[in-house]
């Protein structure tokens, strides 16, 4: 058992309460205080408007690196949540884990706006969501060995060969995924895209203590995101994994063992590109 909204090593943490868009408490009688995607209730309920909360991160330091005593005004566990999307698991996470602070980024302006209206509504106060690519947070603004999570769920394959070179899964953005960890920090990664999975099977456990999870989330068992809904939802597979940090594994030897591993040049089959539009 999973208990007290904490990860253990195989990435779960508690389910939350009642959660939610758009659904019934009695019949005909829909409560607009609870959200529903696809059928799939949304992590928490829209509170009163005098206890909505700011959770957008608007500006990155000029200089330096994030300092995350500042930002969420406490010292606590920081979980990072890379391409976050409209902030689902950020969200759900935030919410079932009041002793862990989250900040969550996604280079599309739009869906970051729902996720920091939904934060906001939600009144956490342990959530921040920023516009913004995941290596360049991790390389740029993250203090090395510093984050106790880091999440990546359904990261973009891009279809086209010539968008190959932004695919986020390379041996460069591992290195520093495991450079920001503290020793034995967890990394989470999944997709529904075949081809990513065997790559992501190959170059992972260079870096990490990589375990294959057979099933689904416990803590969310219908998705804990949109992407991942939807592609259940179609009967599509979805490739979940968990890894630990080498201990072992110094900032040195990692930046060598990323020079010396292939890029990320895999078929993302085509056939999943209409998905993209849902998800």
């Amino acid at each position: 058992m999973y208990l007290s909204g904490v990860h253990n090593r195989a990435g779960n943490f508690a389910a939350a309460g009642p959660t939610g868009h758009a659904t019934m408490t009695q019949p005909n009688r829909p409560n607009p205080d609870i959200e529903r995607e696809f059928g799939v209730p949304f992590p928490g309920r829209i509170l009163a408007p005098t206890k909505w909360t700011q959770t957008a991160l608007k500006e990155m330091p000029a200089e330096g690196r994030l300092n995350w005593a500042e930002l969420f005004g406490r010292v606590a566990p920081i979980v990072l949540d890379l391409g976050c999307g409209n902030g689902r698991f950020t969200i759900g996470s935030a919410l079932t884990r009041s002793t862990h602070d989250h900040l969550g980024t996604d280079i599309l302006p739009m869906v970051i706006r729902y996720a920091r209206k939904r934060g906001n509504q939600r009144g956490l106060t342990n959530a921040r969501f920023v516009v913004l690519g995941g290596h360049e947070l991790l390389e740029r603004y993250v203090e090395p060995h510093s984050v106790a999570e880091i999440h990546c769920y359904h990261p973009q394959p891009f279809y086209d060969p010539a968008q190959v070179h932004r695919r986020l899964i390379t041996p460069a953005f591992l290195a520093v995924v495991h450079r920001s960890l503290i020793p034995g920090g967890l990394f989470v990664i999944q997709t529904d895209n075949p081809g990513y999975w065997r790559y992501i099977r190959d170059v992972v456990p260079v870096f990490f203590a990589f375990h294959e999870r057979i099933g689904r989330w416990q803590d969310s068992p219908k998705g804990r995101t949109r992407r991942e809904i939807v592609a259940m939802k179609k009967k599509l597979p979805v490739f979940r994994g968990h890894g630990t940090a080498r201990p072992d594994l110094s900032e040195a030897d990692a930046l060598r063992l990323a020079d010396a591993l292939p890029p990320p040049t895999f078929d993302a089959e085509r056939r999943l590109r209409d998905l993209d539009r849902l998800g």
